[in-house]
Parts: C-alpha cells; sequence; structure tokens
C-alpha cells in the first residue's frame, strides 16, 4: 500500500521574489515546509542566480502549472559586452573577449532580428535533454553538445539602459522555454563582441508579478502561521488565459466525475480549451463542445 503523503489539504498560488543563490526546487521546499502543504510545485525554473518571481502552486493548483509556463513572461537583465563564458552567464569561465564596443544604434539595431519566431540554441549548461541526459551533466564533464535549436516566441526586447560601454540593460518579453543566456550570447555574436548575462530578473510570469512577491524572508517570517496563508492566491488565478464557463451543480457533479457537464457559454467556439466553474471555484478544465465542456483536469476542491 503506497504510504499516504503528510500534510495540509491547501490549494492556490504563492509568489515568491526568489533570491539570488536559491534553486527553484529549494524555494519550493521552503514554502511547502513553511506552509505544511501536502503538494507544492512551481511554474518554470530560474536560474539559482537569477531572482524575480518564481510562483509556487500549491494543492490542486497544480494541475494549472501548464497555463502559467505557457503564458508570456518578462525578463530583466544585464550584458556584459566583451567576453564570453562556458555558461553564458557571469558563473561561467571566459572563453573568448573582445575590445570591440558597439554603439546604442548598432545593439538596438542587432535587437531587431530576435524579436518574433526565433530559433534559439539552449545554453550548453541547461536542463534539456541529450540523448536522455541532463546538457549540464555532460557539460561539467567537458564534453561540447551539439544542441539543436528551438522555436522562441519573443514579444518585445529593448534597450533600456547603458550604464556604460561594457554593459547593456535589456527587457524581454517572451513565451515558453526561453533562455535569457542564449539570448545575450547570440547578441554578442551578432554584434562581434561576445557577451554574456551578468545579472537576470523575472519580472512578471503570466499573472503573477516580483513586486507582489513574498521574500524568503518574509516565508520564514511568517512560517507555520495564518498570516502566510492570506497571502495565498486562488487557484484559479493560474487560469486567467482560459474563459471561463459556469456550469450548474448538476454539471458540476457530472464534472467532477470526469463526464462531460453542462455549462453556459458565450464566448467561447467548438473545440475551445476554457474551465467550468460553480459560484466562482474552478471546477475542471476541458474542451467546449456543443454546450457541454469535456473534461481534461477536474479540481477536487470541495
Amino acid at each position: 500500500m503506497a504510504r499516504k503523503r503528510k500534510g495540509r489539504d491547501i490549494s492556490g498560488w504563492l509568489v515568491i521574489d526568489k533570491p539570488a543563490g536559491m534553486t527553484s526546487t529549494a524555494v519550493v521546499n521552503k514554502v511547502r515546509w513553511a506552509l505544511q502543504a501536502k503538494k507544492a510545485g512551481h511554474a518554470g525554473t530560474l536560474d539559482p542566480e537569477a531572482t524575480g518571481v518564481l510562483a509556487v502552486a500549491l494543492g490542486e493548483a497544480t494541475k494549472t502549472v501548464p497555463y502559467i509556463t505557457d503564458a508570456l513572461k518578462a525578463y530583466r537583465f544585464v550584458v556584459k559586452l566583451g567576453q564570453a563564458t562556458n555558461t553564458d552567464d557571469a558563473e561561467g569561465e571566459v572563453i573568448a573577449s573582445s575590445d570591440l564596443r558597439p554603439s546604442d544604434d548598432e545593439i538596438k539595431e542587432a535587437l531587431s532580428q530576435f524579436i518574433g519566431e526565433i530559433q534559439q540554441v539552449p545554453p550548453q549548461f541547461s536542463a534539456v535533454k541529450i540523448d536522455g541526459e541532463r546538457a549540464y551533466k555532460r557539460a561539467r564533464d567537458g564534453e561540447e553538445m551539439d544542441i539543436a535549436a528551438r522555436p522562441l516566441w519573443v514579444e518585445e526586447l529593448l534597450l533600456t539602459d547603458r550604464p556604460d560601454a561594457d554593459h547593456v540593460e535589456l527587457e524581454m518579453t517572451c513565451g515558453k522555454g526561453g533562455y535569457v543566456r542564449s539570448i545575450a550570447r547570440d547578441l554578442g555574436k551578432a554584434l562581434g563582441c561576445h557577451g554574456h548575462v551578468l545579472r537576470l530578473r523575472r519580472i512578471w510570469s503570466g499573472p503573477f508579478d516580483a513586486e507582489d512577491g513574498l521574500s524568503i524572508e518574509d516565508v520564514d517570517a511568517m512560517a507555520h502561521a495564518p498570516e502566510l496563508d492570506s497571502h495565498i492566491q486562488p487557484l484559479e488565478t493560474g487560469l486567467c488565459d482560459l474563459p471561463e464557463l459556469p456550469c450548474t451543480p448538476e454539471g458540476a457533479t457530472r464534472l467532477r466525475n470526469g463526464n462531460p457537464g453542462m455549462v453556459i457559454a458565450s464566448n467561447v467556439e467548438y473545440g475551445d480549451e476554457a474551465w467550468a466553474s460553480l459560484d466562482g471555484r474552478a471546477v475542471a478544465v476541458g474542451v467546449f463542445k456543443a454546450g457541454e465542456l469535456h473534461p481534461s483536469r477536474v479540481f477536487n476542491t470541495v
């Protein structure tokens, strides 16, 4: 018999402003401990040295993680010009350098090639799998891999500051799977001067903003106290990009049992993905067909 997981049945989202030097997994473990939660996960890994919004899903909210992962997100980062590193950030070894320093206009012109649907090669030190093994593990052994390019949607990429000749501050809004380190590396190549990420901050992700996030110190101070619960956002926040379809109590019962349920639809078409609600609470996510929602995920929050 499987051992029952200990902890509170608590569902929702807790937004953390992740500090530098802490892994995303460590943040999730800290939140789970502080809330004594049975289940927790995060929506999108941040590198250990990166800071900013890390949305932690609790309980049934973990079923909405894919919708936050797929949502647009924004990063503010500083690129150090003149040096390439083997990790594409400041943690790695310098592997190439240049005395060339482009002008602001040259940088702005180069940024245009990284906007829209682009093809991006992940860093050698990344979590992508090569023949079943994480790339960073093979890179640590000194192996240089041929990593296939992946599509990335970049909504916006702006030069926001140029404090000196060696540093450029940029802001990028992009879709799922973007590597800021790859942007810095490829921008340096395009400018002919090399480059790597010096500092990185995720300023928002989907509906979650870093300015609204708790610090790790806040989490420690409020651990095991009702005050921390008051900062939890409802699991429905993770469904903000999907249309909401109210249902009847009878429809909710059918949906919770995994069957199609009647919903009231006005802004969706046949085959659209949506979520059903009863009194504002999420019941299920699924596909709308002929007046019914066919569930793919059911929420057990009652």
